[in-house]
């Protein structure tokens, strides 16, 4: 019963073993220990069935069955020993344990060895032998070790159980030995129970600090997104390993090295094992890499936000700089001013000194600007090239700032760039309480006076109600401009170039004017507007294709002027055949100003195009763009267009001479001559006598909506009509219009 009671004890700790072998390092100590325990279970076990049994055959082959289990407790022992002590190999110490055990487990079969002594005798010296073998191996592999307290319990407990096993089977007193038999496994079982519980409880605590690794690395891990302090960052690693790992002498240090890389490194005085250097390393790779993704992040806000060559803040971050400054000036009710500073003649101080020389002239501006305006509300940036800004919070008032823009107009003079020397120009504007809070709106007022005062003597503008009505009276009619051209406003008026002899109407000139609330504007009021927003582009077409209906409606070769941007589209010459149509190029001649044919080298190719399908090409206000022979030479030209400044002046001796070389270099070169801008009678008789053939003014005709007399019509097709004679107008003598669109 004692058996019994014990088997069912050492069941309840095999539970407990099996917890063990069910940790998360699942340890090879654990298996063989469950196994030991198990067989001393089933051992006490056949001991308690056999002696509760009658005598008889069963209880002799328990006998036996239990003697079994005996021997597989002693060999057991082998590769347990070796796996909690890392022991020698068992193979051989095995092979030597198992030929007594076979001998004891033969003499508890055949009890007809001599009688009862005798098989006691045998038993006893077969337990011993096995035993001593057992015990021999357990000193090899503790002599290789030191052995801890728990291992020294285990020994005691494994010590005790052999005794009380070798005892069993010389003790005479057959109750006693009997005792002996049944509780000698108890202590081992005991011993490997209390082993087993320690172990377990050890685990949890490995797995509560790997736990509590893993939560420390998250929460450095986390701060290291959200700290821009590397050395803040070590300081909260060092304090959670020493947390973690219990040790308080925990240090750290971080050190930087070549490229923006840095080296951490955690330690401490106290001993660790690998899983505690293992959280070391991993805190210091985390601390090393955020040092690291800081000081790439400082070089790229430097980079996004300061100028490469000056040092000062760049466009992007005096605008953040103006937002936040006007957004509390909101509040506080005061006043921001924005200086805007443009280098006088820099490209001429870049065409001499060189790029270097630039570089370094736009360092020195910088440097100025930073002493000119001191004060620790005021910020100096570069925008871009050789314009600088000075944001300056808290401004005073408009005579003060009249002032600073004076000084810093005066105070930067250099003289390395020749007989002009390079100053600042200098345009203030102002934000005031009350505004709409607009970055974009402030900058572009300072450019705004800075651009008034280079055209001014003073060479500096505070942007005043003056000038804010000027803007808001170009924005207006830009607004204007936009609408008139998206609702199809601009119509075109055709005014006739006539035989300077005959006076019969040859060709008709296609005329821009806006119709603009019932009142006609020439192209004087809007045409340079028109050239800055790029609406030039779809008038010109727009004149192109009512050019295109008023040549088979007039039955009348027409004239067209073309900007110089029309030309510098890519697709300018299908936009120029969709508005024109493919047919009757002949009978169609494109104007482009001299210098904007001179100046603008993509109009050549498209110019030779249209050449090519039949177009005559007419340089208009020729003697104005400076063009040298040579080059007129090779231009597809058709036409000389003379400047009206030269009409004008045809009855002095310097404009006849002028008129006289241009009719005498066309006819050299095979090119038509047209006057333009013939205003009075003696201006008709004087180009006739130079040999003008064709001319072109007020005088004339003014230009029309409507063609009311005809001349020969293009084509032999067509049908021939009387030429008829134009009457000079009665209002020749007032002021001549401005009428084509010029680049």
């Amino acid at each position: 019963m004692i058996q019994l009671v014990a088997a069912g004890l050492v069941a309840g700790l095999c539970v407990l073993q099996w917890l063990w072998w069910r940790t998360d390092r699942r340890p090879v100590g654990a298996v063989w220990a469950l196994a030991w325990s198990a067989d001393i279970g089933i051992m006490l076990l056949v001991g308690g069935i056999a002696g509760v049994l009658a005598p008889g055959a069963a209880p002799a082959t328990l006998g036996f069955v239990h003697a079994l289990f005996v021997g597989g407790f002693l060999l057991l022992a082998l590769p347990t020993t070796r796996s909690f002590a890392h022991g020698p190999r068992v193979r051989w110490w095995v092979a030597a344990g198992s030929v007594p055990l076979a001998a004891y487990a033969l003499a508890s079969l055949s009890p007809v060895l001599g009688g009862d002594e005798v098989a006691t005798d045998v038993v006893g010296g077969t337990l011993l032998a096995a035993t001593v073998i057992v015990i021999a191996y357990v000193i090899v592999t503790l002599g290789r070790h030191s052995v801890t307290a728990w291992g020294l319990l285990l020994v005691a407990a494994g010590f005790e159980s052999v005794c009380m096993l070798v005892a069993s089977g010389f003790m005479p007193d057959h109750d006693i030995g009997a005792l002996l038999a049944a509780l000698w496994s108890v202590p081992i079982a005991f011993g490997l129970a209390a082993l087993a519980l320690v172990r377990v409880r050890q685990a949890q605590n490995a797995a509560n600090r790997q736990h509590r690794m893993r939560d420390a690395i998250a929460r450095v891990s986390n701060s290291a997104w959200f700290a821009h302090d590397a050395d803040a960052l070590l300081h909260q690693a060092r304090d959670e390993a020493r947390t973690v790992l219990g040790d308080p002498s925990v240090e750290g240090t971080l050190r930087p090295i070549a490229h923006g890389r840095y080296v951490c490194e955690l330690f401490g005085t106290s001993p660790h094992d690998a899983h505690e250097r293992t959280f070391l390393v991993d805190l210091a790779q985390i601390v090393s890499a955020a040092a690291e993704r800081y000081t790439l992040t400082r070089q790229l806000n430097r980079t996004a936000y300061a100028d490469a060559l000056t040092g000062l803040p760049n466009r992007r971050a005096v605008q953040q700089h103006l937002h936040e400054v006007l957004e509390r000036a909101n509040v506080e009710r005061t006043r921001v001013s924005l200086v805007y500073c443009d280098l006088d003649g820099f490209k001429r101080f870049n065409d001499v000194h060189g790029h270097a020389g630039g570089d370094d002239m736009l360092c020195r501006v910088a440097q100025y600007l930073r002493g000119a305006v001191p004060g620790d509300e005021t910020l100096v940036g570069r925008l871009g090239g050789d314009e600088f800004v000075v944001v300056i919070a808290r401004a005073p008032l408009d005579p003060e700032l009249v002032a600073i823009a004076r000084s810093l107009r005066e105070g930067f003079v250099d003289r390395s760039s020749g007989s002009r020397p390079s100053r600042l120009s200098v345009g203030i504007a102002t934000w005031q309480p009350g505004d709409v809070v607009d970055v974009e709106a402030l900058v572009r007022h300072a450019d705004t006076a800075m651009l008034e005062a280079k055209r001014s003597r003073s060479g500096f503008r505070v942007f005043d109600r003056a000038l804010r009505r000027a803007v808001e009276a170009e924005r207006l009619q830009r607004s204007a401009l936009e609408a008139a051209v998206a609702d199809g406003l601009f119509t075109a008026h055709y005014q006739p170039i006539v035989d300077a002899r005959t006076l019969e109407v040859l060709q008709v000139e296609a005329l821009a004017r806006w119709d603009h609330h019932g009142r006609l504007l020439l192209p004087a009021d809007w045409i340079d507007l028109a050239e800055e927003t790029g609406l030039i582009v779809p008038i010109g077409l727009s004149m192109l294709g009512q050019a295109r209906r008023a040549l088979d409606r007039f039955q009348m070769p027409v004239s067209v002027n073309l900007a110089a941007r029309h030309l510098s589209e890519p697709d300018a010459l299908e936009q120029i055949e969709t508005a024109w149509g493919t047919t009757y190029w002949e009978h169609l001649t494109l104007e482009i100003t001299e210098s904007a044919l001179v100046q603008t080298t993509a109009a050549i190719p498209v110019l030779s195009e249209l050449r090519a399908r039949g177009a005559r090409i007419a340089v208009d206000d020729f003697g104005t763009g400076y063009s040298s022979l040579a080059r007129l030479a090779r231009l597809p030209v058709d036409v000389l267009k003379i400047d009206r400044s030269f009409v004008r002046e045809v009855d002095t001796d310097r404009g006849a001479s002028v008129v006289r070389a241009i009719v005498e270099l066309a006819f050299a070169h095979g090119l038509d001559v047209v006057a333009e801008g013939v205003e009075r009678a003696s201006d008709l008789d004087a180009l006739v006598e130079l040999g003008v053939r064709r001319v072109q003014g007020n005088f004339l005709g003014r230009a029309v909506p409507t063609v009311p007399v005809r001349g020969p019509r293009p084509g032999s097709d067509w049908e021939d009509t009387r030429p008829l004679r134009i009457v000079p107008s009665p209002r020749s003598d007032e002021r001549p219009e401005r009428l084509h669109l010029h680049a």
